[in-house]
């Protein structure tokens, strides 16, 4: 079960501080939920419905990439239905006893949020699907020939999970979610609202051309607008000034090596590596990471996701390729033309 950031072991003040900040920062009420507006309509129907009812809402399963409000979303319901809300992540279900202790002492009609649901063991796994169809438990006494099953019913309760790796979840437990739901990224106009709200929450001032160019730095990701928000903050402090103006901010993410596009020195290291020590690709995930010291599953799930939608990188099935436009982003463009000299001119930078 995930730990209360208070009761944690403090680093720092400042760490403790930014925990805190990243508490009061998260909306809890959907109407609060800046962004993902089809997916709002919609659940709130199926709350409203739930409560009319007085049943525990259908389960719900989120996906999208990391920091678009998977979590947040998961508090969320459980506020709006006025149910208790518990947190856990499948990593840290190591034995059926242990989902087994956490299902037996659910109340009712409780929200039950498991994060990183595509790493659930099978025997763990298992054991859900009966939970989640039939309130029940399967449980086995004794060993051998001797050894029975018995059914121990469970209160009715919400399941929510949550994955950044939707394909790597199994069939048998994606089909037992009600309520699939998909996080997109958030527009820059999305991404001002969401800012303007944790200014507000912050109790500073927040100027337009600031917020503006902030939210196009963001990788249209709220989790990365907020903290960009509470480190120019810093600098706004220590320059004296009552608010964030645009001069604040641009000197503030040039000193955190934040360019206009939102990358930072480690997507431009990925992007500087595979042009030179690869000559511009096809290079696999895993030799990637090892070249920017990075863990494969965090360059998969968080840089690169960015860099493709950003026309940067191209995945093939021989390997990550840069484009043109990366060549061009990162100073290099005169090895693109060395590259492909003679080659036909492709506006979209694909390799021929």
């Amino acid at each position: 079960m995930a730990e209360h950031p208070l009761k944690r072991p403090l680093d720092s003040e400042s760490q403790d501080e930014d925990r805190l900040q990243e508490i009061l920062l998260r909306p809890r009420l959907l109407n609060e939920f800046q962004g993902q507006e089809a997916i709002k309509n919609n659940l709130t129907v199926f709350l409203q419905a739930a409560r009319e009812r007085g049943q525990a809402l259908d389960h719900v399963f989120i996906s999208g990439p990391p920091g678009l409000g998977k979590t947040t979303l998961a508090g969320i319901i459980a506020q709006e239905l006025g149910v208790e809300f518990r947190v856990t992540s499948a990593p840290a279900l190591d034995k059926p006893k242990d989902l087994a202790g956490i299902l037996t002492t659910l109340p009712d009609r409780a929200v039950l949020f498991i994060d990183e649901i595509h790493r659930l063991k099978p025997a763990i796994e298992e054991m859900l699907y009966i939970a989640m169809e039939d309130y029940e438990l399967d449980w086995v006494i004794g060993q051998g020939p001797a050894a029975r099953t018995i059914r121990i019913p469970i209160p009715p309760f919400t399941l929510v999970g949550a994955t950044t790796k939707p394909g790597k979840i199994s069939s048998p437990l994606f089909t037992r979610f009600g309520i699939p739901l998909r996080l997109n990224y958030y527009s820059r106009e999305e991404i001002e609202n969401v800012l303007k709200r944790s200014a507000s929450v912050m109790q500073i001032g927040l100027e337009e051309g600031a917020r503006r160019l902030i939210a196009s730095c963001s990788r249209g990701t709220p989790r990365v607008a907020n903290r960009l928000l509470r480190r120019i903050r810093d600098f706004m402090q220590i320059s004296h000034k009552k608010s964030i103006d645009e001069d604040v901010a641009r000197k503030a993410l040039s000193r955190l090596e934040i360019d206009p596009l939102g990358l930072d020195a480690q997507d431009r290291a990925i992007l500087r590596n595979i042009i030179t020590l690869f000559q511009g690709g096809p290079v696999g995930v895993e030799t990637l990471a090892i070249t920017v010291g990075e863990g494969a599953d965090s360059l998969e799930d968080f840089y690169e996701p960015y860099l493709i939608q950003q026309g940067l990188l191209q995945r093939t099935p021989r390997g990550r390729v840069a484009t043109r436009q990366a060549y061009i982003h990162v100073g290099l463009e005169g090895q693109w033309q060395d590259r492909n000299k003679g080659a036909p001119d492709d506006p979209q930078g694909h390799l021929f």
